[in-house]
């Protein structure tokens, strides 16, 4: 089992930042792809950005103004997504999602499964 908990969400007006958090732990924590995704109401859950043995991976739509990094201590997996230069259309329930299948590699956006966390909300206003 492994425990996801995000934080970090809240309103903002465009072109302002958050940080999001996702605290990791239990079995094996270190040994994940962790990614983070979005789904906006109405929408298809999309992948934001993930980090693994492999390096990180950006979607598309959040190159250059989000950043994913993590920090480890002895007990928690904390990862992190620094989102700058928000819009309207981040706007959306943000997900943190751990895939412990690969030894630590990241599938693709899509391949990605596991263990998810409740999500933390970003509002963007514009």
């Amino acid at each position: 089992q492994v425990q996801l908990v995000e934080s970090g969400g809240g309103s903002v007006q465009a072109g302002g930042s958050l940080r999001l958090s996702c605290a990791v732990s239990g079995d094996a924590y270190s040994n994940n792809c962790i990614g983070w995704f979005r789904q906006a109401p109405g929408k298809e859950r999309e992948g934001v950005a993930t980090i693994g043995t492999d390096g990180y991976k950006y979607a598309d739509s959040v190159k250059g103004r989000f950043t994913i990094f993590k920090n480890n201590t002895e007990a928690v997996l904390s990862v992190y997504l620094q989102m700058n230069n928000l819009r309207p259309e981040d706007t959306a329930m943000y997900y943190c999602a751990a895939d412990g299948r690969f030894a630590g590699h990241c599938p693709g956006f899509s391949g990605l499964d596991g263990y998810w966390g409740r999500g933390t909300q970003v509002t963007v206003s514009s």
